[in-house]
């Protein structure tokens, strides 16, 4: 496992989710470009890694929005890669672009794909990059620092309205209203005076409901992140794309971190694998009803991290894995 970078989450779980759909693909002689995997959030290349080893796919196609880490995925894979005879091939993009960068190389159907949502430990753990409250830094939070205005660009033009609907939407926050009357008024551009803005503007009764552990303005950062990089649309697009694109017997791996975006993989992996509504009463046998074209292997719940998982790396305690696969 790769560190340093990137701490991945449920990795010997992703692994065994994705090694069926890799090893019934096993390479084929008169197309060694077979089986693929494609990493839609390459990260620090930690998830990729573990396929590498455990699976060994003819074609490696990574994906992310974040130059660093496609510089850093590219360090930590290229030997590796080359070493077991495996195409490696990096982009940069986001992964609401999938469709297309496989489309432009001639792929109709992938083996596998993997999506790890949400914002790296690098992100987090880099001052500057302006994710987090704990270093003070100017409000950037853009996963693609060339692309889009950053969370002060944002804010300096935003209306309360406007910004208590984001923060309601995707922060859950009941107290939106009076932090965005509050950020509107004060117009912060740095993490620390966003950080003391809504710290200032929060209620009693929510403070004394969020408890010591959690910062008053997780929330509010959460949301904020969220908007800047449009992860809600890129996911729904990243869903409405990606099951298209497997493979008879095929298996997409998503790992979410809050629950706005796992009820979304939720739902669409239920609808999926849920077998067409016929008629109350038709006399049609068991054995002669139409099956959905997708199955969840983990079932209905996903997969958590385990404790020895929790216990070494913390962030990890909101993940959870699901996984779709396309019946052979």
């Amino acid at each position: 496992m790769i560190r340093g970078y990137h701490t991945p989450v449920l990795v010997a779980e992703v692994t065994a989710a994705l090694q069926p759909a890799l090893a019934a693909a096993s390479p084929d002689p008169a197309n060694p470009a077979l089986p693929v995997f494609v990493d839609a959030t390459c990260g620090g290349a930690g998830h990729t890694l573990a396929v590498l080893e455990a699976a060994r796919p003819g074609t490696v196609i990574a994906l992310d929005r974040d130059k660093d880490a496609i510089s850093w995925a590219d360090q930590q894979l290229r030997l590796r890669a080359e070493a077991r005879g495996v195409r490696l091939e990096l982009v940069h993009t986001p992964f609401s672009q999938l469709a297309q960068v496989l489309g432009a190389r001639g792929l109709t159907a992938v083996t596998a794909i993997l999506a790890d949502l949400g914002v790296s430990s690098h992100q987090l753990d880099t001052g500057a990059r302006g994710f987090s409250f704990r270093a003070d830094a100017p409000l950037d939070m853009r996963m693609d620092r060339s692309r889009g205005p950053s969370a002060a660009e944002v804010l300096a033009s935003i209306d309360e309205r406007e910004l208590s609907r984001i923060l309601r939407s995707y922060g859950e926050e009941s107290d939106a209203p009076r932090i965005a009357r509050a950020v509107v008024a004060a117009r912060p551009t740095t993490t620390s005076a966003l950080a003391n803005v809504v710290s200032e503007a929060m209620s009693a009764r929510q403070r004394r409901r969020l408890g010591a552990r959690i910062h008053p303005a997780t929330r509010t950062f959460q949301a904020l992140r969220i908007h800047v990089n449009g992860e809600l649309q890129e996911l729904e697009q990243l869903l409405a794309d990606a099951p298209a694109l497997l493979a008879p017997g095929g298996r997409l791996a998503v790992i979410s971190f809050h629950s706005l975006e796992d009820r979304v993989v939720k739902q669409r992996f239920a609808a999926l694998s849920s077998p067409p509504a016929l008629p109350r009463g038709l006399p049609i046998p068991e054995s002669e009803r139409v099956q959905a074209e997708f199955s969840v292997p983990l079932g209905r719940r996903g997969q958590t991290p385990g404790e020895a998982e929790l216990a070494a790396n913390p962030r990890s305690r909101s993940s959870r894995l699901r996984v779709l696969e396309r019946r052979p």
